[in-house]
């Protein structure tokens, strides 16, 4: 025989496990310190400084 559920309960639970989803995602989104947003852009322009710079055709052709 099937348990009984509490639909209004359940419907409470759903909605808890959804916002302290969207509070996790936020957390990870917003709750960095000013140096770790510093230091991943840092991180990121200096990976596209190197891709740049491997880079085998210049973007603007070169006027001879």
């Amino acid at each position: 025989m099937a348990d009984v559920i509490n639909l209004r309960r359940a419907r409470k639970d759903k909605a808890r496990h959804e916002r302290e989803r969207e509070a996790e995602t936020n957390r990870l989104r917003f709750g960095r310190t000013k140096a770790q947003k510093s230091a991943d852009r840092d991180a990121a322009a200096r990976s596209q400084r190197s891709l740049d710079d491997k880079r085998l055709s210049p973007d603007k052709p070169d006027d001879d």
